[in-house]
């Protein structure tokens, strides 16, 4: 197991380094400004203007059609794109998952410009899917923390007015088919609310409905999609709260939902080792995805 991970942190390190970009708006950003230059040092990604899709593709012979979009967490301050976004990525792709590592704006531009990067990139994966290979009904969203909050965003937020622009990209549904979320920010309301993330994404005293609407337990609908959430009682950064928030509104929705809540593991966690149970979060992670045939490969035609 520990070489696995080493491995898997290895290459993460390494695609971190190499990566070529999908520009998400190749006809221009909207509401662009030039704050400089984006930042990429020890595995994390910030000062974002040019959010873009990183494709990581699946390793084995016959893959399986199924897509992740990953977002990153960091407090929409940073991305720790080589802890959650390339390692997952890695890990993915043994399972035959072809993954975009997603690169989104932050606290620089505020929200809405989070939520409009990661539904341009389920519009722009959904729309190309048969250029990379996969099932348009296959595109899941998988998210850490803040990524885990602009994930759950995706899964609630996918139809409203302000995740659109005016691209003819519009037209394509920017509904994900399912969520993979790890102890995800979602509430923006005291006491379990995450006051870092708000603050980057809503700014300092962001007006009661701009709360309402970004508190995402009370954005599900019955067309949230299926949903996985992974949580630790021991996470002293985003209270475990948050993920029950969630499962609870899944469950008055009736949206297909699993969640498991480890004793151990701190924020952050990814796929680290000797943190008891929690660290074989992969595992269960597999077994619900293979349970819901995402993990099925196409019959040959």
């Amino acid at each position: 197991m520990k070489k696995t991970l080493l491995f898997l942190l290895l290459s993460a390190s390494a695609a971190l380094a190499s990566a070529a970009d999908i520009p998400l708006w190749p006809e221009g950003v909207p509401g662009a400004r030039n704050i400089g230059p984006e930042l990429r040092k020890d595995g994390y990604i910030s000062n974002v203007s040019e959010p873009a899709l990183t494709l990581v593709p699946a390793a084995v012979d016959r893959p399986n059609g199924t897509a992740v979009i990953i977002a990153p967490g960091g407090g929409y301050v940073r991305e720790a794109a080589a802890r959650e976004g390339y390692q997952y990525a890695n890990w993915l792709s043994t399972l035959g998952v072809t993954s975009f590592v997603l690169t989104y704006r932050m606290q620089e531009f505020g929200h809405p410009a989070p939520l409009q990067d990661v539904l341009r990139a389920v519009r722009m994966v959904r729309s190309r899917a048969a250029e990379f290979g996969i099932d348009p009904n296959r595109i899941g969203v998988m998210g850490s923390s803040a990524g885990g909050h602009l994930a759950a965003s995706a899964g609630t937020l996918f139809n409203h007015p302000i995740g659109r622009t005016g691209a003819a990209l519009d037209a394509v549904s920017a509904r994900p088919d399912f969520l993979m979320l790890m102890y995800p920010v979602i509430t923006m309301e005291a006491p379990a609310a995450h006051m870092g993330s708000r603050k980057a994404l809503l700014g300092a005293s962001p007006p009661p409905e701009m709360v309402q609407l970004m508190s995402l337990e009370k954005q599900v609908t019955p067309a949230t999609p299926p949903t996985l959430l992974i949580h630790t009682q021991a996470d002293q950064a985003v209270p475990v709260e948050n993920s029950i928030l969630f499962f609870q509104a899944l469950t008055r929705n009736k949206v297909p939902a699993e969640m498991y809540l480890f004793e151990h593991g701190s924020h952050g966690m990814g796929m680290r080792d000797n943190l008891g149970t929690a660290s074989a979060w992969p595992r269960r992670a597999e077994e619900w995805m293979r349970a819901r045939g995402l993990l099925n490969t196409p019959q040959a035609k």
